[in-house]
């Protein structure tokens, strides 16, 4: 995942090298801290779960809020012991006193996030930043033992997953658990700002959103002997494989997505879609090279969400808003709060009639600043429920274009189906849930063929 900070795009694994240490966090007066930790330590402790770029960079952005009081990154877990290491040094090397982890509290193993969690006190947050496949499973677990949980996108791979994930999320609202989902440009300033205008009936009805993720990428080389073990397409399946990670286009769009959702402030009723892979293709993973998605909401409106993945093609990244009375740009490269009202229907800088003030951080900065505000402060915050229906959303358009049909939201409501049907007993031996053939090649999605919901 990508952030900006203003104008200067930086990848979460180029934050660790490229930022500046920021200055530690005010201490709380001790009848606040008293609302955080039964003991006289007021320090919120996380613990990383999923030590790859996306966890680091979260731990990054948490460790980098000012004014809410102390904060230490106090245990560690993953598959590997060698990415826990890379991680820690990192980190280490980065925010040198805020990393409290000692080899006791490093864990390794597909139980590894239990061990971790057990350490937490209330006020403390469990990090979720592994592959989606097992995002639930750690969820629930934080939630039943009243940790606070950052969970990072996508949510689950597919439409059980997501349902077990909701109801973690109903636990948590009725135990006052606190949730930070991460699609972090809903604590935008200026995006808000749009859509308070929008509320306002500034553009008028809105009867059309285009939301793009357009560029090129790699394809996934013949694994040879590795293909069909466990441990292997965990480490190579993030964006290739659907049981892992959801695939590249839920993986990168679901921000568009929903983003679409936040300006209709509703979910759409039912999707159609289509896509391919590019002739002569030798990507041995799942993934098709182009998605094209059309949603339609209660009201009629309807929301085009492109995603491609070729190289030497037009890019574009960016959400794009038409209105009865103008036209209006809702975000930009690399999550950017690229924001604009138009005087009409024409898109570019000649045509701009309003923009907000310039955020001041990153949208990965500011919802963590939210989060850590509101758990200092004891206010409600359980993202759970809206991550949820957005990831929906944008399973509910990987079906319609794998499957060649239109799909329904009550559809997504009733499936539980899942990729992998016993993700809470997985070990190294574990049979993988996909299988590539002789060549090395994983299925691929064939419309008419193909069932995910």
């Amino acid at each position: 995942m990508t952030r900006s900070q203003k104008d200067s795009p930086t990848t979460r694994r180029q934050f660790l090298q490229q930022s500046s240490a920021l200055a530690a966090g005010s201490t709380l007066v001790a009848g606040l801290a008293r609302t955080v930790h039964a003991a006289e330590d007021n320090t919120i402790r996380l613990a990383l779960i999923g030590c790859g770029g996306r966890g680091n960079g979260a731990v990054g952005d948490a460790l980098s809020v000012k004014g809410e009081g102390p904060v230490k990154l106090y245990a560690m877990a993953d598959l590997s012991e060698k990415r826990i290491a890379q991680s820690y040094n990192a980190l280490r090397k980065q925010f040198e006193d805020k990393i409290d982890v000692s080899e006791d509290r490093k864990f390794v193993g597909f139980d590894a996030y239990r061990k971790a969690i057990d350490l937490l006190r209330p006020g403390d947050i469990a990090m979720c930043t592994t592959r989606a496949y097992i995002r639930p499973i750690h969820v629930e677990y934080a939630v039943k033992k009243g940790i606070n949980v950052f969970m990072e996108k996508p949510f689950a791979s597919d439409p059980g997953g997501l349902h077990r994930l909701l109801a973690a999320g109903e636990e948590a609202e009725k135990k006052g658990v606190k949730i930070l989902a991460g699609l972090q440009c809903r604590h935008s300033p200026a995006r808000q700002a749009l859509i308070d205008q929008i509320r306002d009936g500034a553009m008028g009805e809105i009867t059309l959103i285009r939301a793009n993720r357009l560029g090129g990428a790699g394809w996934l080389n013949n694994q040879g002997p590795a293909a069909n073990h466990l441990l292997s397409q965990l480490e190579f399946g993030r964006i290739h494989l659907y049981w892992v990670g959801s695939g590249h286009m839920v993986d990168y769009l679901i921000h568009q997505i929903d983003e679409c959702c936040w300006i209709k402030d509703a979910w759409p009723v039912e999707a159609v879609g289509f896509g391919g892979r590019v002739p002569g293709s030798t990507d041995c993973g799942q993934n098709l090279d182009v998605y094209s998605i059309e949603y339609t909401f209660a009201d009629g409106t309807k929301a085009f969400c492109g995603f491609r993945r070729i190289n030497n093609t037009r890019t574009d990244f960016a959400t794009y808003i038409h209105g009865t009375k103008c036209a209006a740009q809702f975000s930009g490269n690399v999550h950017a709060a690229t924001v604009h009202r138009f005087k009409d229907q024409r898109i570019g800088k000649d045509f701009i009639a309003w923009t907000p003030k310039a955020d001041e951080f990153s949208p990965w900065q500011y919802e963590w600043n939210h989060f850590l505000h509101n758990i200092r402060h004891d206010l409600p915050h359980n993202e759970c429920k809206r991550a949820v229906y957005s990831d929906l959303t944008t399973l509910m358009g990987r079906a319609a274009c794998h499957t060649g049909q239109t799909v329904t939201w009550d559809e997504m409501m009733k499936s539980r189906f899942q990729f992998c049907k016993d993700l809470d007993h997985l070990s190294a031996e574990t049979p993988v849930p996909v299988q590539a053939d002789a060549q090395g090649q994983f299925p691929v999605p064939i419309p008419g063929q193909w069932k995910e919901v």
